[in-house]
Order: C-alpha cells, then sequence, then structure tokens
C-alpha cells in the first residue's frame, strides 16, 4: 500500500527543530482558542464542528491528492479505536471537565502526566528501552508542568466528576498514541485522519443533540475558532504528533507534552490577558530542560 511518508527524522536538532516547535505551537493554541470559543457553543457541539469540518477536509484532501484507503477491515478497525481514544476520549473528556469546573492549570496538570504514562506503556507494550536518564527527564518534566500550574495560581477545589474527565482525557491520549504507534504507523495519514474524525464526529453529535440540545450561537469567533480548531489542532497537530511516532521512540515523542502547558500560558498571557509570574517561567524552563533530556541523550 503506498503511503504518506516523511524523510524528516524526530530530532531537536537544526534544521528539523522546526517540527516539534511547530506541533508544541499547534497543539498549545487550542487551549487559548477553545476558551475563546466554549462561551458561544456547548462542549460537544464544538467538537461536533471541530470534528465534523476536519473529517470533511481530509476528505477532500483524500479525493483530490488520490489517497490510498485501507484495503482491510482491521486496518479501519485499527482506525476506529485510534479516533475514539485521540479525538473523542481525550477531548471529550477535557472539554467536559472544563465545563464541570476544572480549571485550565489543572487540566494541565493532569495531562501533562502524559508523558510518564507513555513512558511506561511505551516500555510494556511496544517494548521501547527508556533510559535512565530519559526517566530523569521525564520526572523533572513532571515538576517543570507543576511549577507551571502553581505559578497560574492552580486551585484544586474542583468535584471529582470533573477531575475523572480530565484522566479519562488522559488515558485517551496515552492509549491512543501508543495504539497508533503499534497499529497504524503505514497508514495513509489523510485517509486514516478522516476516518478517525467522522468516528469521534459520531460520537460527538448524539451528545450535542441530547445533553446541549445544538447549543451554539454563531458569531465570527466561533465560526473562526472552530476553523482553527479544525484545521490546525485536529488535523495539523495530531498528523504531527503520529508523523512524529512513526520517526521514533514514543516515549520521546511525547516528551514534548512537557512543553505544551508553558506555552499555553505564555498565550493565555498574550492574548487572553492571563497572568504569567515568575514560578510559571522558572516552569516553562524545567520543562524545556526536561525534553531536552529526554530527545538528546542516548539511552543508558
Amino acid at each position: 500500500m503506498t503511503t504518506l511518508r516523511t524523510a524528516l527524522p524526530v530530532s531537536l536538532a537544526p534544521p528539523v527543530l522546526v517540527l516539534p516547535m511547530l506541533f508544541i505551537l499547534m497543539w498549545s493554541s487550542g487551549y487559548v482558542v477553545g476558551k475563546l470559543a466554549l462561551p458561544f457553543a456547548g462542549p460537544f457541539t464544538l467538537l461536533v464542528l471541530r470534528f465534523g469540518l476536519a473529517a470533511l477536509v481530509l476528505l477532500l484532501v483524500a479525493i483530490v491528492t488520490r489517497a490510498p484507503w485501507p484495503r482491510q477491515r482491521a486496518q479501519y478497525a485499527h482506525l476506529v479505536v485510534v479516533g475514539l481514544l485521540v479525538q473523542a476520549l481525550q477531548f471529550g473528556g477535557l472539554y467536559t471537565g472544563l465545563k464541570l469546573g476544572v480549571s485550565a492549570g489543572v487540566s494541565a496538570l493532569i495531562i501533562g502526566a502524559m508523558p510518564l504514562c507513555t513512558a511506561f506503556g511505551a516500555g510494556v507494550f511496544l517494548h521501547e528501552r527508556v533510559g535512565v536518564r530519559q526517566w530523569m527527564g521525564l520526572i523533572a518534566g513532571i515538576a517543570g508542568v507543576q511549577l507551571v500550574a502553581l505559578g497560574k495560581g492552580v486551585a484544586w477545589g474542583t468535584g471529582a466528576a470533573g477531575i475523572g474527565a480530565v484522566l479519562l482525557a488522559l488515558a485517551g491520549i496515552t492509549l491512543g498514541t501508543l495504539y497508533q504507534k503499534k497499529y497504524c504507523t503505514g497508514l495513509d495519514l489523510r485517509t486514516g485522519g478522516c476516518i478517525q474524525l467522522a468516528v469521534a464526529t459520531a460520537v460527538a453529535l448524539p451528545l450535542a443533540l441530547g445533553l446541549e440540545g445544538w447549543q451554539v450561537a454563531w458569531t465570527p469567533t466561533l465560526i473562526l475558532a472552530s476553523g482553527w480548531l479544525s484545521v490546525v489542532n485536529s488535523i495539523g497537530a495530531v498528523s504531527l504528533l503520529f508523523l512524529m511516532m512513526r520517526r521514533g521512540d514514543a516515549s520521546r515523542v511525547a516528551s514534548l507534552f512537557y512543553l505544551i502547558p508553558g506555552t499555553t500560558a505564555l498565550m493565555g498571557f498574550a492574548i487572553l490577558g492571563e497572568r504569567l509570574g515568575p514560578m510559571s517561567i522558572a516552569g516553562f524552563a524545567v520543562t524545556a530542560g526536561a525534553v531536552y533530556l529526554c530527545t538528546r541523550t542516548a539511552k543508558s
């Protein structure tokens, strides 16, 4: 089967530095843009707009470029699983948690455990060996994420249901990336992404209709935000994640998530006027060092 491939290795060495940096910026922007859009649409309604538009765009791209579709039922089944985990479960859990009162800082702190969870899962399911220095970097990353969250005045005063929803989001992104790495690395990103997003749309639509009554206010902000979330986040950022996962160890690629809370904090400061204190800046520096350890040191 013809697949969409790349010659770019996963490395933080120039000039390939642009690939992980672009991923971090694209993924982080989703938190800020999502916060701008949520006042105008219910969480699941926003997800339907996000997933549905992204699926349609990828379908058109696949048709125009004559991208190959999976030929076996098992391949479709694997893509369905990834769509349920990475798209539906992750973002459904995250948006539900935010709706139930979990702050963005607490959400970032919980999702920030993803690299450690992925490293453990990669060792168990993918048989990847994580070196001592890399484990040190992963643990340092958790400390850095905590500093970012504390610097933003994170408070845990919320219900168990909200925390549970964000934990489901963590499980979704962790299990989904591991499953993608194991079963879907040979499949085309255009058609594969279209299938995954169509599945996520099918999950979000009945929830948007049943729980929210299709709660939406068509404002310029919502329209622009939905387009950004669909094209930049659901297509661009997720495709970059899977692309890097093909070319490198799951645990090393996942360590990039340590930089997302700090980058999101910087974007929130610049776009939303959110407070950014010295502790958050220190946390960003610690997470940058942790990513360097995870991606640049040899396994030991």
